[in-house]
């Protein structure tokens, strides 16, 4: 659960490539240290270890022996009979097939662990029992709302009086913060409901639901209770930094992003800056450079770094660099790419030990062999896969595609880092999709302007880390100075997120990601005659920049959403609200932020809407306030409009450090206050100004109700009010018109009050609601309800998005995602 992916990494020690023009040769002098490692004396690409490894990684994928070894000889079968004269191909073919028969076995092995013991058993009886469990990772948050789940990846070693070794995952959602406590190591019992595992948690045996707070029986291991308090230590010294560095640094430097903030964390996946945050190969890199020095002449009589200043022979620097590594690894715990990228760099301080040439592919087919044998999990791992993509793809496509742009004129850095990320993107793409089913489109350029700033954050932050507990003030000034180029990264993100066209979607699953690498395949051979010829070149790029920009003619010539003379949308934002009404070129009143801040955002991206002068949360449930971040998201937010109730307690403060955080100052609803904006005109019906006078200590009966006129359309938005509130509302509002567009109360719930809808009777009836929601909505007498009226009902769940247009009753339309609609005169 929860593994961090990257989709851009750069092996642990990259080698210098050679300069333009010069040729690769083979040396005889082999054996001489110095001669056989120098970085530009390189000979043919070295695949031995390639087919062992890919072997190795698709038997344990497939995880049964038999299966595994068929696949793995049935393809080399072919490979052999082809290749069979040539020097050594027969022992790579052994190599091969023993290797793919040993991950086999070792993926069945593993495998028996989730299926052996009392915890599957109990799991298929829904039972409960007493559990003793090691902590394996860093719990964690999941989910929205007041009440979010803590989760805990561990090894269940005794149930009840059974001793065993079962994976297992923990869900606890009381006493959150005796849970977030715990360190990996830590052995814990708790009383637990086990259940099966969900899909996609295919590598544990059973899923606990915790019954009540953790019993420490075992305290954990030093060395973690060092890495805890250096990993907190950081987050103290980068306490006092502005809001974005404070959430990102600790995510920079040891991959903690406990406190990442969605909407940033949102703006890091749109533009494919996630494996920032996701600490891999770079970060190591950015470490071992400081001992070692540049990595072209880490072996060479001019080395650099601090083992060179200390004198350190080439043995003793490979030794100090491996504890690096591994308290490295200990420090940002052992995610996926961060045991890829630990493997990779062991074994090249490897080579440097031993004065051997260094070459990094046949380092990264060995890394990948040995931790698929080590933890078979990691062949199923997304997090793994993106990890060792990456850095294949810097280690082959990088160089060529670099030494082509260079030759094309195109500055050598430039077109070395332009290469990097062009290369990563175009083979971690069709996986994304995969996971995803999107296309970041400003992910390349917005790698090539973080990637300076990444280095200087990485190093100056383990700075701030280790000088935190000696000297806390040394901490926090090298947090400061950290603190920029992180505010850069974060500034890059959140820009690049906020262009109009920055991702696209795309088919997701098995077709979508063949049809991706499809597409990169086509893109790479015609961008190579692309580059012999400027004015098409030029011509794809301005393409792709209008594609990115979307200036405001295109989005009308491509797209039926929305319509050019839009006045109110409905988003779909799934299981909640949010609503514009338009205001003016670029500028909407927006109630509510439904309960996903990347679908509020695209929604109102959509919508062009760059200026919110109002923003009003009818009340502080989390289907409506928690995509509050997705508004304040690259727009101008004027002020937040809220009810006078706010509870649930944690979502008002929730709203109320959004708001601070974004300086946007917040007020109070009162019944009967009129106020215009633009072409808007909108009375305050409900609530009373003091939440005592409400009907019930219910925030749905706080929901602030608005009636609105629009250029001739007269609108009632009821947020979540219950039937009492409305009769109530009937009894204080007797002026209350019929109106052609009724937002219809809590996602068409079946708690309404006819007598409402008689007064009213609207042409056009909306609800807002997720599709398959758990709670029924909307009611089938709801919707017949309205029917029977004479209103045209329309629901996002099956609609889309919904946009209402015209001048006037008689011009009243709706515009769908897909077709556009008109209720007619008689609704």
């Amino acid at each position: 659960m929860n593994h961090r992916t990257s989709t851009e990494e750069r092996a642990p020690l990259e080698e210098r490539r050679p300069a333009r023009g010069e040729r690769a040769a083979v040396h005889a002098a082999a054996a001489s240290p110095l001669g056989a490692s120098n970085p530009r004396q390189e000979g043919p690409v070295d695949l031995r270890l390639v087919g062992p490894a890919l072997a190795a990684w698709a038997a344990a994928a497939v995880g049964a022996t038999a299966w595994a070894v068929a696949l793995v000889a049935g393809g080399l079968v072919v490979a052999s009979l082809v290749m069979w004269r040539r020097p050594g191909v027969r022992l790579a073919v052994l190599a091969t097939v023993l290797c793919g028969a040993a991950a086999a076995g070792v993926a069945a092995l593993g495998r028996a662990d989730l299926t052996r013991g009392p915890v599957p058993g109990l799991a298929r009886a829904g039972a409960f029992a007493s559990v003793t469990v090691r902590v394996d990772g860093d719990p964690f948050q999941a989910g929205a709302g007041p009440v979010r789940t803590v989760v805990v990846r561990g090894t269940a070693e005794r149930v009840g009086t059974s001793r065993v070794r079962t994976p297992v995952v923990l869900l606890a959602g009381h006493d959150a913060r005796a849970w977030l406590r715990l360190i990996p190591s830590t052995r814990i019992t708790v009383t637990a409901r086990f259940a099966p595992p969900g899909e996609r948690d295919d590598d544990v045996a059973a899923v606990l639901r915790a019954a009540g707070p953790p019993r420490i029986t075992g305290p954990p291991s030093r060395a973690q209770r060092v890495a805890a308090h250096l990993r907190a230590g950081l987050r103290e010294a980068a306490a006092p930094l502005p809001k974005d560095a404070r959430e990102l640094l600790p995510g920079l430097v040891v991959g903690d992003t406990s406190a990442l903030d969605p909407g940033l964390a949102d703006a890091f996946r749109i533009t494919d800056l996630a494996h920032v945050t996701a600490v891999s190969g770079a970060n190591l890199t950015f470490v071992l450079i400081l001992l070692i020095g540049a990595p072209g002449q880490a072996i060479r009589v001019e080395r650099r770094g601090l083992a060179a200043s200390l004198g350190l022979s080439l043995r003793w620097t490979a030794c100090a660099g491996a504890a690096l590594t591994l308290g490295f690894t200990l420090l940002c715990r052992p995610s996926p790419s961060v045991l890829r990228a630990a493997a990779c760099g062991l074994i090249t301080l490897l080579a440097i030990g031993t004065g051997r040439r260094r070459s990094l592919l046949p380092a990264l087919a060995a890394s990948v062999l040995l931790l698929v044998l080590y933890e078979p999990g990691l062949a199923r791992s997304y997090g793994f896969t993106l990890s060792v993509l990456a850095t294949a793809a810097l280690l082959t496509l990088g160089p060529r595609w670099g030494a082509a742009l260079r030759a094309r004129g195109v500055p050598g850095r430039l077109a070395d880092g332009l290469a990097a990320a062009a290369a990563a993107q175009a083979v971690c793409g069709p996986v994304i999709v995969l996971l995803s089913a999107r296309l970041s489109l400003v992910g390349v350029p917005c790698n090539l302007l973080a990637e300076p700033a990444v280095g200087a954050a990485t190093v100056v932050g383990f700075a701030a880390l280790l000088a935190q507990p000696l000297a806390p003030p040394a901490g926090h000034a090298l947090a400061w100075l950290a603190g920029w180029p992180a505010r850069w990264i974060a500034a890059v993100a959140r820009h690049g997120a906020a262009l109009p066209g920055a991702e696209i979607a795309w088919p997701g699953g098995g077709p979508g990601a063949a049809l991706l690498a499809l597409v990169t395949v086509a893109a790479a051979v015609c961008g190579r005659r692309l580059l012999r010829s400027p004015w098409p070149a030029a011509a794809c790029a301005l393409l792709l920049l209008f594609a990115v920009l979307r200036p405001v003619p295109l989005p009308r010539l491509v797209a039926r959403w929305p319509p050019a003379d839009w006045r109110f949308a409905m988003c779909d934002v799934g299981q909640g609200d949010a609503l514009a009404l338009s205001a003016g070129p670029g500028a909407a009143l927006v109630v509510d932020a439904g309960p996903d801040p990347a679908k509020v955002d695209r929604c109102l991206r959509d919508l062009r809407v760059t200026t919110v002068p109002l923003l009003i949360l009818t009340h502080f449930h989390a289907d409506h306030v928690d995509g509050l971040p997705g508004v304040l998201h690259g727009r101008r937010v004027g002020a937040i409009e809220t009810t006078v109730l706010a509870e649930p307690a944690a979502q008002a403060a929730r709203v109320r450090r959004e708001a601070t955080a974004a300086r946007v100052p917040i007020v109070r609803a009162a019944v009967g206050e009129r106020r215009s904006l633009g072409p808007l005109e909108w009375r305050v019906l409900w609530p009373p100004p003091e939440a005592a006078a409400l009907p019930a200590d219910d925030p749905n009966d706080a929901s602030v109700a608005l009636l609105v006129h629009d250029a001739g359309l007269t609108l009632l938005l009821m947020g979540d009010l219950e039937p009492d509130t409305q009769r109530e509302l009937l009894e204080t509002v007797p002026d209350l018109p019929r109106v052609d567009v009724l937002k219809v109360a809590h996602h068409g719930s079946a708690y309404q009050d006819p007598a409402l809808f008689a007064r009213v009777r609207p042409r056009l009836a909306l609800i807002s609601v997720g599709a398959g929601n758990r709670y029924g909505h909307p009611a089938a007498r709801t919707v017949a309800a309205l029917r029977g009226l004479g209103a045209v009902v329309l629901r996002t769940d099956r609609d889309g998005p919904i946009a209402v247009s015209g001048d006037g009753p008689a011009g009243l339309r709706t515009t769908l995602a897909g077709e556009r609609r008109d209720p007619g005169p008689g609704g």
